[in-house]
């Protein structure tokens, strides 16, 4: 199992290339970054790759409505090039909310756009041409979409927890980034179903890349009571609300992973026993500099122990 982290997107890119620099000397082995209204992540994954060598890179997640798969691509394999073949494209459906607020188009069939959207992509990233006609989604390459250097094929990932996502990811995508799902949830429901589905299409076993709030702190109190806060925003979804069940929680901050280096070590083993191949740590910084500090070091073992 591999671990790595979420860069803070709240700094300048000179700071995140610094911090993603300090991460990668710590021994951890990927950085990743979101995607909402204000850093591109694919470009930001690129700069920071290309000026960490040896650091994966990642993007987590990319939401299908708002975007093509043709353009996409060009930005997946682009990063790809940058970075030697270190970068890691993540989709996401999204939410209606943010969809319709943001983007002014409604949030209709999502999962019937992602796996028409995967469809084309994986066309595009893996023969750098594409001729799909789906009822949602058009993809066609009248002039070569292939990039230089793209190699290998960029993996490509989905944040899938329900059903239906997980189906499609299974049998289209490499593997899945699942958020605030526990180790209950992996095991018993989201590990069985895309693995199930990837079984079902002849493809190989999924990545299964669980990203978990943590922070190795002194003061579990207060760290949890900031979790609580800022965590808060997730439970306003269907997707999230059903897995912070499944997983056994009531709140958001209920998954968080937040203790001494003996207790987050043992959590990172449940995630592991649970079928995750990578957990990516985010949120670090909410028991402020030291308490980051503390748990990119304990990662950083764990990582090279």
């Amino acid at each position: 199992m591999t671990i790595g982290l979420a860069l803070p997107l709240q700094h300048r890119i000179d700071t995140l290339v610094q911090l993603a620099r300090e991460a990668h000397e710590a021994g951890l082995r990927s950085a990743w970054s979101g995607q909402t209204f204000s850093y591109d992540s694919p470009s930001l994954a690129a700069i920071v790759g290309r000026e960490v060598p040896g650091l994966h890179v990642g993007t987590a997640a990319v939401p299908v409505f708002g975007r093509h798969p043709l353009l996409l691509a060009s930005q997946a394999q682009t990063a790809q090039a940058a970075t030697g073949g270190r970068y890691h494209l993540g989709l996401a459906l999204g939410t209606k909310q943010l969809t319709e607020a943001g983007f002014g188009i409604p949030f209709e069939r999502p999962v019937r756009r992602l796996r028409e959207f995967l469809t084309a992509l994986r066309q595009l990233v893996e023969t750098g041409s594409a001729d799909f006609h789906g009822e949602l989604l058009t993809a066609t390459t009248p002039l070569p979409a292939t990039v230089p250097g793209a190699e290998p094929p960029v993996p490509v990932l989905v944040a899938a927890m329900g059903p239906q996502a997980l189906r499609v990811a299974g049998e289209l995508a490499d593997g899945i980034l699942p958020y605030l799902a526990g180790p209950r949830a992996l095991a018993e429901h989201i590990v069985p179903a895309v693995t199930a589905a990837a079984e079902a299409a002849g493809r190989p076993a999924p990545r299964i890349v669980a990203f978990v709030p943590g922070v190795v702190t002194a003061d579990p109190e207060a760290v949890r009571e900031s979790a609580t806060e800022a965590l808060a925003f997730y439970e306003r979804f269907p997707s999230y609300q059903r897995v912070i069940e499944l997983s056994g929680g009531t709140r958001a901050a209920d998954l968080a992973v937040i203790g001494d280096e003996e207790a987050v070590a043992a959590e990172v083993r449940r995630y592991r026993d649970a079928g995750a191949t990578e957990v990516v740590f985010t949120t670090t910084d909410l028991g402020g500099e030291a308490d980051r500090r503390r748990t990119w070091k304990l990662l950083g073992e764990l990582a090279t122990g």
